[in-house]
């Protein structure tokens, strides 16, 4: 295998292969790949040792490049010469490139500048001091800088001058909006002002930027005439104004062409769009203004949060973000040479240049907020938030080093500036500034065990993750609604994953501040969200109060958010949707969202402070709402299945407040023993834990008379009060499963309601080894979502939450609440 390194003339796409010696990293594409590869994974590995610091991905990223270039292992000249060798890297830079012109599009495309005009003059004076005094500062390290920085002095004071400023004035906000997701600050008072401050602060940044491109001119630092950077101002705002006038009105015609109702859009729509990035980008850069800035205006022109946008983020996002924006951070490591900060006065110089940033931002921030009347503590928390940098840092930075009015030591030390203010954000806002949290006392409701006594409302919170779960959900509310039972008072959180990607951050910045945690309202502006319009129509249409929100969390802290909401609205009952749905009878049709949201509902079910049920929608609600269409009255069939215990109980209190619907009709299928025993649950504290693992483990035999006595009451106390309730006995035997399975199949139910708890040890016994495929159903539960059984019936697997859920102490500072019962549980 020839190993001698290529002529950069003569350097060909892909290689033979190395059965005929041909060296596969002589040849672009095979060394892009394993150079991808690389950053990937070093990217990934630094992101995962810095989790526990809580610091964002982009800190990974930088440093990750800093340590493949010249600064680590670039001064290894075999390893820099076999993996990022000279005549590679144009075409590193090129593909990185690609990447960032479409990340900056997908920034233009999630900027609403309507949200930035209604954010108010505070937000607006916090911004225009945190650029003004870093501006001013800047001025100062430009003098300095150009007089103790050799080679420096030969780059126009002017050019100079606006990247400094614009440098040390930026406030990076995905980044920003990342810091505060983590440290749960998002919707709080500080987390809403610096999230607009710092949008505002965005556009201003890119409007420096381009002046600083334009003054910068052809690549030596000094344009040939002032002229030149005066026709290339007016030359980009005729070119801004085009873009508003004629192209935005074609975007929103096109966005208008795309229905809602389809999750496809015509190609020829997406091939328009991206060409239109690759084209802006290509005018701009015919201007003399970077590429990126056409794509980044191209990206306003697109109207905000319809479906056209939408499905253009999700169609772009994660390839742009995941595989191409890191070569970016790759490449500008390649040019970051921490050796060049050489000696006691490079850096002094680095401490000075830091320590001006650091101070321009906070001080600016921190006098504004008080004379805002911004508390002491959330002023400081603003200026530190606000001094947060990220690519655009690195995006000026490196088009300063291509203007060559940035030499390689200034650039080192501005990017070291940029990892040092990031990196401080997060433990520096945690010591100054932690927001206090009223916490109620735990108190643990339940669903009340005579409806007809109590004249409370029942308050149910259900969660969904999107569209596909509202018909579900709203047929399961519809049918608790019921004269006869207490009203409902129906509280619908939207469930949103917070990711580092802007889609995700763009949706706190059209909420209303709500507080901790992390929940706030649909703002008017935003109703154009389809779970926002469902819901309301369905609201109008059933005259059902729907006090809806959303919740945008981090997976591991979603649960948090929903037992704080819960608590704080005392419901008496979560819905959580399971992490699967069936579109009709074929399985291939099952639809999922992602498995994460698994380890959700099991936390959920583990720490609630109220009754919680999964449902498992096989198309609960598309029947009745094509017979709704068709203004046919359809019988709503319901069948409870039930062996007893606390969970089982709480399913039948659940059906006996369906039962009084005069269109719902109910069955209660109860099995017995092959003697015609009740089925006992073994609840005592003595028993062992019946599911070890994933398998069900015999209990020992044990009987709970109270247990009994209450099972068999519930049973009597519903039939006496609903007798219209179809009752059967069936025996339990060895084919448990089968009859089981065999309701689920009958068609003769839309929903079977199941308790999720323990059940006596001889039942468990028939189950032995029986494996749990979801631990979140429980054992019954699982047998009913198996998809190859030909199940078509919606499932509703019930929780009574306990005191205690595991062998820890019972907490001394709570309540249960059972209808008009209140138990202590110290």
């Amino acid at each position: 295998m020839s190993m001698l390194p290529p002529n950069v003339t003569t350097v060909r796409t892909s290689s033979d292969g190395a059965w005929q010696g041909d060296n596969p990293l002589n040849h672009a594409f095979p060394l892009l790949i394993v150079q991808t590869v690389l950053v990937l994974f070093l990217s990934r590995f630094l992101a995962f040792l810095l989790k526990p610091l809580r610091q964002p991905k982009v800190i990974a990223e930088i440093l990750g490049g800093i340590l493949l270039g010249p600064s680590a292992l670039g001064r290894v000249d075999s390893f820099l010469n076999l993996v990022f060798p000279a005549w590679s890297i144009p075409v590193l830079e090129s593909v990185a490139s690609i990447g960032l012109l479409f990340y900056l599009f997908l920034v233009g495309l999630e900027l609403d500048l309507g949200s930035i005009r209604r954010s108010g003059k505070k937000a607006f004076g916090i911004a225009f001091a945190g650029i003004c005094l870093p501006f001013l500062f800047g001025m100062g390290a430009t003098f300095i800088l150009r007089k103790l920085v050799h080679g420096e002095d030969k780059v126009g004071y002017s050019q100079f001058l606006m990247f400094m400023g614009v440098a040390l004035s930026i406030t990076a906000f995905p980044v920003l909006a990342r810091i505060l997701a983590e440290l749960k600050l998002l919707t709080t008072r500080v987390g809403e002002t610096a999230m607009a401050a710092a949008a505002f602060n965005d556009v201003a940044a890119w409007i420096m930027l381009a002046l600083a491109v334009a003054l910068a001119g052809g690549g030596s630092g000094c344009p040939k005439s002032p002229l030149i950077s005066l026709w290339i101002l007016i030359s980009g705002m005729a070119y801004v104004g085009f873009m508003f006038v004629v192209i935005r009105p074609m975007m929103s015609w096109m966005a208008r062409q795309c229905s809602p109702e389809y999750d496809v859009m015509d190609e020829a729509y997406i091939c328009i769009t991206l060409a239109g990035v690759m084209l802006s980008g290509f005018m701009t850069d015919l201007i003399g203004i970077h590429a990126i800035f056409g794509a980044f205006v191209f990206g306003l022109t697109i109207p905000k949060g319809g479906v056209f946008a939408t499905r253009l983020i999700k169609r772009i996002e994660d390839f742009v973000s995941g595989l191409l924006l890191p070569l970016y951070f790759a490449s500008s490591g390649l040019k970051t040479n921490i050796a060049k900060i050489q000696g006691a006065e490079a850096w002094g110089l680095s401490v000075l240049v830091i320590s001006m940033a650091c101070t321009g931002k906070i001080l600016g921030t921190f006098v504004v907020a008080m004379v805002c009347m911004i508390p002491i503590r959330e002023s400081l928390a603003l200026g530190v938030l606000m001094n947060t940098r990220g690519l655009v840092e690195l995006i000026v930075l490196n088009i300063g080093k291509e203007k060559k009015v940035l030499n390689d030591e200034v650039f080192a030390i501005l990017v070291l500036m940029a990892i040092f203010t990031t990196f401080m954000t997060t433990p520096t806002v945690m010591a100054i500034y932690k927001p206090r949290q009223i916490i109620p006392p735990l108190v643990i409701r339940r669903l009340r065990r005579q409806p007809h006594l109590s004249e409370d409302e029942l308050r149910v919170l259900a969660c969904v993750h999107g569209p596909g779960n509202i018909p579900s959900l709203m047929k399961l509310v519809e049918f608790t609604r019921t004269s006869l039972s207490p009203p409902l008072r129906l509280h619908v959180v939207r469930l949103v994953k917070l990711t580092s990607r802007p889609s995700s951050i763009i949706m706190v910045r059209r909420a209303r501040k709500n507080g901790l945690p992390l929940v706030s309202r649909f703002c008017h502006g935003a109703m154009h969200d389809q779970v926002a319009v469902a819901l309301q129509a369905y609201s109008q249409a059933s005259r059902l109060t729907i006090h809806h929100s959303t919740a945008i969390s981090v997976l591991s802290t979603m649960h948090e958010d929903i037992n704080h909401v819960a608590q704080e609205k005392r419901a008496e009952m979560i819905i959580l949707p399971f992490h699967k749905q069936w579109r009709g009878e074929n399985e291939e049709e099952e639809e999922s969202v992602s498995y994460e949201w698994r380890e959700v509902n099991r936390k959920v079910l583990e720490s609630a402070p109220c009754t919680v049920a999964v449902l498992l929608d096989r198309g609960l609600g598309d029947k009745f709402k094509q017979c709704e269409e068709q203004e046919v009255t359809v019988e709503r069939r319901i069948c409870i299945v039930f062996f007893g215990g606390p969970d089982d109980r709480e399913a039948l209190a659940l059906v006996r407040r369906m039962a009084n619907n005069s269109t719902v009709k109910v069955s209660i299928i109860r099995f017995m023993d092959e003697a015609g025993k009740d089925l006992v649950s073994v609840t005592s504290s003595s028993s062992p834990n019946l599911f070890k693992g994933r398998r069900c483990i015999p209990a020992e035999p044990g009987v709970d008379e109270i247990e009994q006595e209450m099972d068999e009451a519930g049973v009597e106390e519903f039939r006496t009060y609903q007798g219209s309730a179809n009752y059967s006995a069936k025996a339990v035997n060895n084919h448990l499963m089968e009859a089981l399975t065999a309701i689920g199949r009958s068609r003769e139910y839309d929903l079977v309601v199941v308790g999720k708890g323990k059940f006596p040890w001889w039942m468990e016994a028939k189950l032995a080894g029986h494996e749990i495929e979801h631990d979140e159903l429980g054992i019954i539960g699982s047998i009913f979502a198996r998809s190859d059984e030909g199940i078509i019936s919606s499932i509703l697997v019930v929780q009574q939450q306990r005191a205690v859920q595991s062998n820890e102490a019972p907490e001394k500072n709570c309540k249960i609440i059972n209808g008009a019962n209140e138990e202590s549980c110290a």
